[in-house]
């Protein structure tokens, strides 16, 4: 895959081609998300991004999940969530999934100074660095906010996102699942938190359908393209 904006995997989906596969997915699954598996479908890719952890109970649960079912996904983790919680972020990395950085205490980067900014990243980093001995090359901007001066300062990348079914708010499995399904296309990074029970089981849910649609789950680094 090629090294470019994770984002940029969204204007593809305008040209026809992606336009014609969503259309003939959705055909396909009309009133349920699931699909027919004698039906051709080619190989796409797809990253599951969490948010927010570790928490100690539901990222347990979701890791053996997502190890069950072979499936690699990215967690952003936030510096203060790390204490006390130091072997699921050692067993995240042992099981080959992409450990980013989400700051310290989940701040809105934007109001604050750039150098408490700059403090909030590295404090985490050096956290992770500590537990995987590796600093962590991505960060998660929460809300979405960065600049070019921070990734200057810290090179580092940031990674946002282009599905959102706010299972922080919506708290509900079954919603989260289809919205999930019914927005996946080919470059999506899928952004969840896993804080959350319902959002743990629409995850297994869509992996699980995703999968026999053809979708291949990597790491939100692997949707990086040339």
């Amino acid at each position: 895959m090629r090294k470019t904006a994770v984002l940029a995997a969204a204007a593809l989906a305008a040209v026809g081609w992606f336009s014609y596969e969503i259309w003939r997915m959705e055909a396909a699954t009309a009133g349920s998300p699931e699909v027919d598996p004698a039906q051709p479908v080619s190989r796409r890719y797809i990253a599951l991004t969490f948010d927010d952890g570790p928490h100690p109970v539901y990222t347990p649960m979701l890791l053996d999940g997502l190890k069950e079912r072979g499936v690699k996904a990215s967690f952003f983790l936030v510096g203060d969530n790390i204490d006390g919680n130091e072997e699921i972020v050692r067993r995240m990395a042992e099981e080959g999934h992409l450990i980013g950085n989400h700051t310290s205490s989940h701040v809105q980067i934007s109001k604050i100074p750039m150098e408490e900014a700059v403090r909030e990243i590295q404090e985490t980093n050096e956290k992770l660095e500590s537990l995987t001995g590796n600093a962590p090359e991505y960060v998660r901007p929460p809300y979405g906010e960065w600049s070019d001066e921070l990734g200057e300062r810290l090179r580092m990348e940031p990674v946002f996102w282009n599905v959102d079914p706010l299972d922080w708010k919506v708290l509900d499995a079954e919603k989260v699942y289809r919205h999930i399904v019914k927005h996946a296309e080919d470059g999506s990074v899928i952004l969840l938190h896993d804080s959350y029970e319902t959002t743990v089981q629409a995850a297994f849910k869509a992996i699980d359908t995703l999968e026999k649609q053809g979708y291949t789950f990597v790491t939100a680094d692997e949707l990086l393209v040339d």
